[in-house]
């Protein structure tokens, strides 16, 4: 059986790896933990990889696998189910809309919808000066930025997960601390500090929480176009 490696080999030639549309799942399928992280390959009739589905768990959630994937067709997408997945496990599907059919054939479905893939191009960032802002390391070794008070955390900014190219950043701020832009001064913070580093932020929003992609768009974050669709899927046990 190929190692990991000798899969992601595979993965890469179905992937654009500069392509916002592209990021998260080349992320999972190429860089994350390798400790956990199970890919699964899918062939054509000649036998090169025409799809697969990658499987990882995150600090987010270790009982919750994110599963992403790539196939050229529904059937294709529902093998890749029922080989990669589990009966009667949780997963966090974050899949090309056009798979969504397949998803909602073989899995259980909760809690779906469409997430907007926003981008910050450097020629478009607005930054915010805030003395209030507070440079920190996250637990995942990555920068943070956070305004606080009272040793409380009230507005906080961090890294979800980083590729060469790409990393995906997300904002949290307390209800009562809403409607100062602290929000904005602490994703812009980070954002700042990524791309200083030569790597371009990403921002993922449900199509629905405006709130969440207003402080987007107010530090400079431009849509994309791609979508994801999203949601909690079980694999029901075969009858």
């Amino acid at each position: 059986m190929p190692d990991l490696a000798t899969k992601r080999a595979c993965v890469q030639a179905l992937l654009n790896t500069h392509s916002p549309a592209d990021a998260i799942a080349t992320y999972y399928a190429l860089h994350h933990d390798p400790e956990r992280t199970c890919l699964f390959l899918h062939h054509d009739t000649d036998g090169r990889a025409d799809g697969f589905l990658v499987r990882s768990q995150t600090g987010m959630d270790l009982f919750t696998p994110i599963v992403t994937m790539r196939a050229p067709s529904e059937q294709t997408a529902g093998a890749l189910f029922h080989r990669a997945l589990i009966a009667g496990r949780p997963y966090y599907l974050l899949l090309p809309p056009a798979l969504e059919a397949a998803a909602g054939r073989e899995l259980d479905m909760s809690a779906s919808e469409r997430l907007r893939v926003y981008c910050l191009d450097p020629a478009h960032f607005r930054p915010t000066i805030n003395a209030l802002v507070q440079p920190k390391t996250g637990p995942n070794g990555m920068p943070r930025f956070e305004i606080c008070s009272n040793q409380r955390v009230l507005s906080t900014s961090g890294v979800i997960w980083r590729s060469p190219h790409f990393a995906e950043v997300s904002v949290s701020t307390a209800p009562e601390a809403r409607g100062r832009g602290w929000g904005r001064s602490v994703i812009a913070a980070l954002a700042n500090e990524l791309m200083r580093t030569g790597v371009q932020p990403l921002y993922i929003a449900a199509e629905n929480n405006q709130g969440s992609i207003s402080v987007a768009e107010a530090v400079g974050f431009s849509d994309t176009g791609a979508r994801i669709f999203s949601g909690s899927a079980t694999l029901p046990f075969a009858h």
